[in-house]
């Protein structure tokens, strides 16, 4: 029986069993095809891993949702094989701790983080947020913000007035309403043909909203991130949603740990864009923001350039991750 071969994007994996998007819409069920060997040599020089090898790299790379795989399938048969993994373009990734080299990746070519909060029911805290946004600038993403539910609150220019230093940080901030209908097309544009993980409490309405901008994906209400914001639960697993018409997003729990990605103290500035505009301009490069002469940030904080509550923010979360840090 002969075999075709096909490109895929993986939805999710569990057991070694990878549930997999066809390039032509069809969802299938796959597993790792190769040998192991001893040596992870096996690379291409585009990046791309040989299909010897697939095995033992994957075990390396944490083969993750979004990874963009080559399938081999027999005609006739439900299920295919892994052959290849292709280059990632990015990744959403924890660092071991202790600054180690590893890390697990928790999805792929991503292209977006996007963080929902409630303007009420529950109640939004600015503070848990910086922390979402901190690890989307730690991996080097982009980050949405969309504050959901703005009918219980007065509205969208009510809500503008309440965020606006994140606006003034260059986040876009998306204002939402399922009930009124608002601010709906303007996010499912942002989303529309790009794979993006949806974030936040539990309780903000994120299903719903998907469910309002794509009435084809027909999620359980509480099934994007349920577990996201139950104290120590810690779960990572994720799962990509095709959504109809082209793009993915991606429900990934647990991201607003921020200790446990490993982030070091001395880069919690990098992850705060206002303070990033001014960090080299302190006297010392190893400026913590606080006490220091000469320090660009404060300045900027008095001249109202940086909000002053993102920078007590940035100053609490930094002596956190001091408190956290292992003393070797």
């Amino acid at each position: 029986m002969s075999e075709r071969q096909m490109k895929g994007v993986v939805l999710s994996g569990t057991g070694g069993v990878w549930r997999v998007q066809r390039e032509d819409g069809v969802i299938l069920e796959a597993s790792l095809r190769g040998r192991v060997k001893k040596s992870n040599a096996g690379r291409r020089p585009d990046g791309s891993l040989r299909r010897d090898t697939v095995e033992s790299a994957a075990e390396t790379l944490k083969l993750a949702v979004g990874d963009h795989v080559v399938l081999e399938q027999e005609e006739q048969s439900p299920t295919a094989a892994i052959s290849e993994i292709l280059p990632r373009t990015s990744r959403l990734a924890r660092r071991a701790p202790g600054g180690g080299q590893g890390e697990r990746i928790l999805a792929a070519n991503v292209d977006q983080v996007v963080v929902v909060f409630a303007a009420a029911n529950p109640d939004p805290h600015p503070r848990m947020l910086d922390r979402f946004l901190v690890i989307v600038e730690a991996n080097d993403l982009v980050a949405r913000i969309v504050i959901n539910k703005v009918e219980l609150t007065g509205g969208r220019t009510v809500e503008q007035e309440r965020w606006r230093d994140y606006e003034q940080a260059g986040y876009h901030v998306h204002y939402t309403s399922v009930k009124e209908r608002e601010g709906l097309d303007e996010l499912h544009d942002a989303l529309a043909d790009k794979v993006s993980v949806l974030t936040g409490p539990s309780g903000v309405g994120k299903s719903s909203l998907l469910n309002a901008m794509f009435p084809g994906l027909e999620l359980r209400i509480g099934e994007i991130s349920e577990s996201v914001n139950k104290g120590r639960h810690t779960t990572v697993g994720a799962y990509l949603h095709p959504l109809p018409g082209g793009g993915y997003v991606a429900d990934t729990p647990g991201l607003r740990e921020v200790g446990m990605w490993a982030l070091l103290p001395t880069e919690l500035d990098q992850c705060y864009p206002e303070l990033r505009a001014h960090r080299d301009e302190c006297r010392f490069a190893d400026c913590t923001h606080r006490v220091e002469p000469d320090c660009a940030v404060r300045a900027a904080v008095e001249r109202g350039e940086v909000s002053r509550r993102r920078y007590e923010s940035y100053v609490k979360l930094r002596s956190e991750l001091e408190a956290s840090a292992p003393a070797w």
